[in-house]
């Protein structure tokens, strides 16, 4: 059994002071850091999205931030611009240990659809390669940590659990938007997939 920790978005525009800030974002990056020895491997997912993102509300006249309209994969939230491609928004947490990732995947780079999973993009259709490194490294066994609890992490957890791998999310290192009720959803929704939230 190969056990990795799966760091979930832990970049600038989801902290404080960034684009698309999670309370409290920043202060879960010593705890993630102190528990990298652990784990056979360490993988870390970054957000990567071009300029003029079809998710972005400002791609959308006269749409607000955080409005939701229906996409051809279903229903998305249009967010305000945050983590573009080369930017300080998109840039790691400084504190992040990010010399112990084995690998980093970006994920959100195609401009027409929105990647909050880990695995699939927001068809779940499109794969982003990560289930293909965990199969040829022999990780069978995640636990997820990040941003944000109700989105990213949410997302990620239920698809690799519906891959079959087993999945804890460490919710004291997550923190999360809490957007007209996802939080309690997201919970929900993850327990219902068989992962443990500790």
């Amino acid at each position: 059994m190969t056990h990795a920790l799966l760091v979930i978005d832990v970049q600038n525009d989801f902290c404080p002071g960034g684009a698309l800030a999670v309370a409290g974002g920043d202060e879960i990056v010593s705890g993630i850091n102190a528990l990298m020895a652990d784990y056979d491997a360490v993988l870390l997912t970054q957000d990567w999205h071009p300029a003029g993102h079809s998710s972005f509300a400002s791609s959308h006249d006269g749409a607000a931030p955080m409005s939701v309209i229906d996409f051809p994969y279903g229903p998305q939230v249009l967010w305000p611009d945050h983590c573009i491609q080369g930017s300080h928004g998109a840039s790691f947490h400084k504190d992040l240990n990010v010399d112990r990732a084995d690998l980093i995947i970006r994920k959100g780079y195609n401009p027409d659809i929105d990647s909050y999973s880990a695995f699939f993009e927001n068809d779940h259709i499109t794969p982003t390669g990560l289930e293909g490194y965990c199969r040829t490294r022999g990780i069978d066994t995640l636990t997820l940590v990040g941003l944000a609890t109700d989105f990213c992490v949410n997302y990620s957890a239920v698809d690799a659990a519906k891959l079959g791998f087993n999945v804890t999310v460490r919710q004291d290192l997550c923190r999360a938007i809490d957007f007209d009720g996802s939080l309690k959803a997201a919970q929900d929704g993850m327990s219902s997939a068989g992962v443990t939230l500790s």
